[in-house]
């Protein structure tokens, strides 16, 4: 497979999700400016970010872990960026969600967390362009808790940061600043953000804050060197085989990190035991055509996710040779190894007809409305790069726009993938890329 290709159609695909004023540079023909009345409740400009799936609401705990996780992917792989000749788009697409992630923190004690109503934006379909009014935004702050979306904007801001350091010092530096700052907010509420913010517990409710405690502390320590940081990651910190990774459990990337921090066996045990668990002859179950199978809800992306950290642990000397030949084979069998292509706009059979609002809706002034939802043909405008859900358990998957369970597309989906695309690149293809 040409990998160099799916890294660049990724980022693509970030670039469709984008809400707010498009820049000059903008490469989606299809795709303008939305969403510019966004506001918090005193008028502040909430413009910006990535809209969350096939929708038009902005989710700030999957936003932001995305941020974090393909940044991290950055950090790690910044070669495999550069050699494809993507590192400047690589820059800019983090960017945009770091610039909202910045404006969100609109006081020292409160955090913008969420912007559109899920239930009201799910009733009609409807590309960004076409919205109109105003909508709600929904914070958190001294009396309304959320140390786990809190974190992960720490988080998500600190890997910036670092990222930036070389590129943006200024840049870099108010990231940092900004990290910090959300990062002592979140330590004042050990609440769920769903506990105040209702609106979003029916979409990205966390299952604990403590993973996110020990994660943005991570970060944190990442950023700074500063070991405090180090200690409270530690105090918070679960120890023990991880379910899997994703924008809900963080366990997996905390025990990556402290192991790459720390060295300490006891770290590399559990990063053990979790693929321990994940491949062949585990405890998880896989497809006829070895999908390792978490769940069926958006299943490639939890393959992607673990195979991200696999590919990490290598890099840190951890059962190399096996962790790389089984990570590749997840994102494999995502480009085509099991007879189709699950990335829009790339290999074979790619799907045509993604649960996407933007893409399935004609230009304006044509309408758009549930017609769009239940036409029978591909989408208008190819989402180029976007990670499908993927199959069920049995490897049977349809391209139907109206299964959001196996058709539709995430900013989550694409993040581990991208970036364990990036160490797949950086791993096995340079070769390729000097001849």
């Amino acid at each position: 497979y040409n990998y160099a290709e799916v890294l660049e159609k990724s980022i693509l695909f970030y670039e469709a999700q984008r809400s707010g004023k498009l820049p000059a540079n903008n490469r989606i023909p299809w795709r303008g400016d939305s969403a510019l009345s966004d506001k918090g409740s005193n008028g502040e400009d909430l413009t910006g970010g990535w809209y969350d799936a096939g929708d038009n609401v902005k989710f700030n705990f999957p936003m932001a872990w995305s941020t974090t996780v393909l940044t991290w992917g950055l950090i790690q792989w910044k070669d495999a960026y550069e050699k494809t000749g993507q590192l400047n788009h690589m820059y800019d697409s983090i960017k945009w969600p770091l610039d909202y992630l910045l404006k969100c923190h609109t006081k020292s004690n409160e955090l913008y967390v969420q912007v559109g109503d899920g239930h009201t934006d799910h009733a009609s379909w409807t590309s960004p362009e076409r919205m109109s009014g105003n909508r709600p935004a929904f914070k958190i702050d001294t009396s309304h808790g959320g140390a786990d979306v809190a974190m992960e904007t720490a988080a998500a801001l600190a890997a910036g940061s670092i990222a930036f350091k070389t590129k943006d010092s200024a840049y870099s530096h108010k990231l940092l600043t900004q990290g910090k700052s959300v990062y002592q907010f979140a330590k004042k509420s050990n609440d769920k953000y769903s506990v105040s913010v209702h609106a979003a517990a029916a979409y990205y409710k966390s299952s604990n804050v403590t993973d996110e405690l020990t994660w943005g502390a991570l970060w944190l320590y990442k950023a700074t060197g500063d070991k405090s940081y180090l200690a409270e990651a530690e105090k918070h910190h679960e120890s023990g085989a991880a379910w899997g990774f994703s924008w809900d459990e963080k366990t997996a990337g905390n025990n990556m990190l402290f192991y790459e921090i720390t060295k300490k066996d006891t770290y590399k045990k559990d990063l053990i035991d979790t693929f321990n668990a994940w491949l062949p002859g585990g405890k998880l179950k896989y497809t006829p055509k070895c999908l390792a199978f978490r769940l069926e809800w958006g299943a490639l992306r939890y393959a992607a996710n673990t195979a991200l950290i696999a590919l990490m642990a290598a890099d840190h000397g951890i059962n190399s040779d096996l962790y790389r030949k089984w990570a590749l084979s997840q994102i494999n069998y995502a480009l085509g190894d099991a007879g189709r292509s699950y990335v829009v706009g790339f290999g074979k059979n790619p799907p045509e007809k993604p649960h996407h609002r933007a893409s399935s809706c004609p230009l304006t002034p044509a309408p758009c409305g549930w017609t769009a939802q239940r036409n029978p043909g591909p989408n208008p405008h190819t989402l180029y790069g976007a990670l499908v859900g993927g199959p069920g358990k049995n490897d049977d998957y349809a391209d139907d726009r109206k299964d959001y369970t196996k058709n539709e597309v995430a900013c989550d989906y694409n993040a581990g993938f991208q970036s364990a695309v990036a160490g797949e690149v950086q791993t096995h293809f340079f070769l390729y890329f000097d001849s």
